[in-house]
């Protein structure tokens, strides 16, 4: 049997005032999910812009000192929110590594890697 079949024949074992609750319910996730993807839609376009400068001023794409204040601060904003921090910072962490790959192909396209540029001027390449 399916999901759409358990679910289906799920809801015809459940109690009508029920359903209507849990319809409510997944209602107010399914809006609050997209308000979540176009918050986050509006975060990379932010930082799309920080590694478009980064690359303009030969900058490192990561930032780990940042990256630790922002991970310290996430994890005070979830507990404040009763919210798991370790949760709060592993989606942080999972958000910031995509951040840097793309400050990462940014940096590449305006002309090569932090790396390539220090290789090529002769001066050690940063780690960060």
């Amino acid at each position: 049997m399916s999901t759409s079949e358990n679910d289906a024949s799920a809801s015809q074992l459940i109690d009508p005032a029920v359903q209507a609750e849990l319809n409510r319910l997944r209602e107010s996730i399914d809006n609050i999910d997209a308000a979540v993807v176009h918050m986050l839609a509006e975060r990379f376009k932010a930082t799309q812009q920080v590694g478009r400068l980064k690359a303009d001023h030969q900058l490192p794409p990561a930032d780990p000192a940042r990256e630790t204040r922002q991970i310290t601060r996430l994890r005070q904003l979830a507990q404040s929110a009763n919210l798991d921090p370790a949760f709060a910072e592993k989606l942080l962490n999972f958000i910031i590594a995509e951040v840097i790959r793309h400050h990462e192909r940014i940096a590449e396209e305006a002309g090569g890697t932090t790396a390539s540029r220090a290789q090529a001027s002769g001066a050690p390449a940063s780690g960060s």
